[in-house]
């Protein structure tokens, strides 16, 4: 899958956010090894801390459904301004993929980073197994 193909599944899991405290929409499309594509939109709650992001959202979504191996996730905020995945999501991630792609697209520009570049001291399982 192509980055421009999975940022297309981003935008349109951007439609199911439930967005209506920040009124900011986001959507993600993470690849599994597997070539599965699996989509989040962020949802908000009153109690702020209970919201979840929409990376989150695709990431938990993929375990539950036994995928835990990935390659790369997209993000897509509202007007194709750049969304980059928050500290608490760059650590979940981390948790499952310390080496995935990070698609974050920039008006018509595909910017493509690494997790450890955006996390360069993350922790988890992977880390210790890699030790």
């Amino acid at each position: 899958m192509t980055d421009r193909e999975l940022i297309d599944r981003a935008r349109r899991a951007r439609k199911y956010a439930h967005a209506p405290y920040s009124k900011l929409s986001v959507g993600a499309a993470l690849l599994t090894k597997n070539g599965k594509v699996v989509t989040g939109s962020n949802v908000e709650n009153s109690s702020y801390g209970l919201s979840c992001c929409a990376e989150r959202v695709a990431l938990f979504k993929a375990v539950s459904e036994g995928e835990t191996e990935f390659v790369k996730i997209a993000i897509v905020g509202p007007d194709d301004i750049p969304f980059f995945p928050c500290g608490a999501c760059r650590q979940v991630l981390f948790e499952f993929a310390p080496d995935i792609t990070v698609i974050i697209l920039d008006k018509q520009d595909i910017n493509r980073y690494s997790l450890r570049e955006l996390l360069p001291h993350g922790f988890g399982l992977q880390e210790k197994r890699t030790k």
